[in-house]
């Protein structure tokens, strides 16, 4: 009989004279001992009356086994298998010999049970800790209730259960697993060494592009060493899938993007795992989803994309990026004031005025009191950053920094969804231009898909309001949670695997997070 089997049989026999009750106390003891390190795994021990989880008969052979399938399946979503030392537990089972010793490893599975659960189910790294504009909630579970909802359920079923429950997801996941063997076979093969082809050219780097385009899935096999139609379809198909210019022409931004090889994408898929679990909560049945590294805002309905248009996020300085976060759109305003928010009065707007008091013209300066300054009676070179004593405003104009209409989530990050007169900036191939807000390309069209679902003449409403020209509020009767995300490989509706560029390095600074938690490339035969 192995030594877990055993403490099966002293633990089952708790009421038991002599040495199945020593062996008992004995367990117990080592389990309170080693228990003590972590307050919720001791406050779980001493409310099951010390009994094991995972070290004795029936059911605790069921845990075991279930965990121990779970932990070898931990490279599969990307998670630092090391951290939890597969090996090294087996070996300490095996190992084990005595109560004391089974006492000590019931409470090591625990403790490598709620490592894994938490790294499963809500992500390895802490986001803020990553990039301190990630400011995303992540939905962390009470520690404790891993535990004892784990005791209580089926054991398969609960890891199942752990990770994010959408298709994304699970399309993620079988990208990383088909990656993973690509990889293993040499990936999409040699770069380009060209810099630029178009349709007609022919030569090697002609024929290194078809090869690569083939092993990329976007062209089918073919013995052509012109760049035909065919290719150029191919191309376009490419470009698309990575937010480039459709144009079928293999440029300098294609050639780059094509010449990124499989270990530098398989670490975007595995990034992309990772902030999916961070958001790994419901996401509302309506909601908004902004992706910034694919500059646009979508409205999504039972997991279907209803609205989608192209966006300008903030630009790739430091104190101009889009912040990353959920919340809850509760209103829009027609015909808004745009007021100045300090930062851009003090360190744009003053620097002006100090050089002329006529500057920035079309901009409001308001007193403490929200009287309107005469600029002639003010002498601005005596302000500093600091010392500026006055607010700004943009009364509301076609010509007003948010356009004719904002769409509010308010958030202690003054970010919101806009409109915006520089309308030019949406034919841009990367479009992050602003002071940190979202601007929409087709924002009344936006307003008209949010109010249908409360008003059967959705135009109506809002031109009713627009025409006012004074600034009008709209309540949406039904708030639609908002989500800024920022992946650089995501899926699309046909599951098929599309990438963006790391535009403000953020994914760069995850992937080296992970990577110093443990998580490893891997090349898989097969």
């Amino acid at each position: 009989m192995n030594c877990l089997g055993a403490l099966g049989l002293a633990v089952a026999g708790l009421s038991a004279p002599g040495p199945a009750t020593a062996q008992v106390t004995a367990f117990k003891q080592a389990v309170a001992e080693a228990a003590a390190r972590d307050t919720d795994i001791a406050a779980f021990y001493q409310s099951n009356g010390y009994a094991p989880l995972w070290t004795g008969q029936g059911d605790d052979s069921r845990r075991r086994a279930a965990l121990l399938r779970a932990l070898a399946q931990a490279g599969d979503h990307g998670l630092p298998a090391a951290r939890y030392d597969l090996a090294g537990l087996r070996a300490r089972m095996e190992a084990a010999r005595s109560p004391r010793d089974l006492g000590r490893l019931d409470v090591e599975m625990s403790r490598v049970f709620l490592q894994f659960a938490r790294d499963l189910q809500t992500g390895v790294l802490v986001p803020s800790r990553v990039d301190s504009a990630i400011v995303r909630e992540v939905p962390y579970r009470d520690r404790a209730s891993y535990l004892t909802n784990f005791a209580k359920s089926s054991p398969n079923g609960f890891f199942r259960a752990l990770p994010p429950a959408t298709n994304e997801y699970n399309t993620l996941m079988k990208q990383k697993l088909d990656m993973e063997r690509l990889l293993a076979r040499g990936g999409w093969g040699p770069t380009i060494a060209s810099k630029m082809l178009e349709p007609g050219q022919s030569g090697p780097a002609v024929i290194a592009l078809r090869n690569r385009l083939v092993a990329m899935g976007y062209l089918e096999r073919t013995a052509v060493q012109t760049y035909d139609t065919a290719m150029q379809d191919a191309v376009r198909q490419f470009q698309t899938a990575h937010g480039l210019a459709a144009d079928g022409v293999a440029g300098p931004a294609t050639m780059a993007e094509v010449n990124v090889g499989v270990q530098a994408r398989l670490q975007s898929v595995i990034v992309a795992m990772e902030r999916e679990r961070w958001l790994n909560t419901e996401r509302g049945r309506r909601h908004i989803l902004v992706n910034l590294t694919d500059f646009t805002a979508k409205i999504i309905d039972n997991d279907k994309v209803t609205f989608e248009t192209r966006s300008v996020v903030g630009a790739t300085q430091s104190d101009r990026v889009t912040p990353e976060f959920s919340d809850v759109m509760e209103f829009m305003v027609v015909n808004p004031s745009w007021y100045v928010p300090r930062s851009i009065a003090t360190k744009e707007y003053l620097p002006a005025l100090k050089r002329n008091p006529n500057a920035v013209s079309h901009i409001e300066i308001t007193d403490s009191r929200g009287r309107k300054v005469n600029r002639g009676a003010v002498d601005f070179t005596q302000f500093t950053e600091r010392s500026f004593p006055f607010s700004m405003r943009q009364p509301p104009s076609r010509g007003n920094a948010l356009g004719l209409v904002k769409f509010m989530f308010p958030n202690k990050y003054n970010i919101y969804l806009h409109d915006t007169p520089a309308k030019n900036l949406f034919s841009r191939e990367v479009r992050a231009f602003s002071h940190g807000c979202v601007r929409l390309a087709d924002p009344f069209d936006f307003a008209y898909a949010l109010l249908a679902k409360q008003t059967a003449n959705p135009q109506g409403l809002f031109k009713a309001k627009l025409a006012t020209g004074v600034e009008q509020r709209i309540n949406l009767k039904e708030p639609v949670p908002v989500h800024i995300i920022y992946r650089t490989a995501f899926t699309d509706a046909r599951g098929a695997a599309q990438y963006r560029r790391d535009i403000y390095g953020r994914d760069a600074r995850i992937w080296n997070a992970l990577a110093k938690a443990g998580v490893a490339l891997r090349a898989v035969q097969g």
